[in-house]
């Protein structure tokens, strides 16, 4: 399993936009149904800080996520647009899970 946590601030007046965005491959994702994809964001407490959570079984389940074109123009527009920090990518190892996750 791979998995994936990106952190980022995204511009104040960006963060409805990048909202949006999201939302538009969340629902890509949840009409892909793919098995091995596992994926949400969350929105910080000071508004501008999103943290993404990717988890991928097997790993190149990820190109399935990479070929959306909802997340290509996510990611095109926010580094064009909206950030405020650049991301930081971490990848994880999952400890132990409450649920199955894939």
């Amino acid at each position: 399993m791979k998995i994936v946590k990106v952190t980022y601030k995204a511009k104040p007046e960006y963060v409805a936009t990048n909202s949006a965005n999201i939302e538009a491959v969340m629902a890509d994702l949840r009409k892909l149904n793919h098995p091995g994809i596992f994926y949400y964001a969350c929105l910080g407490a000071d508004g501008i800080t999103f943290t993404h959570n990717a988890f991928f079984e097997p790993a190149e389940s990820e190109k399935a996520l990479f070929g959306l074109a909802s997340f290509q123009h996510f990611q095109s527009q926010l580094r064009a647009e909206g950030l405020d920090t650049p991301p930081q990518t971490e990848l994880l190892t999952l400890a132990g899970s409450s649920r199955e996750l894939l």
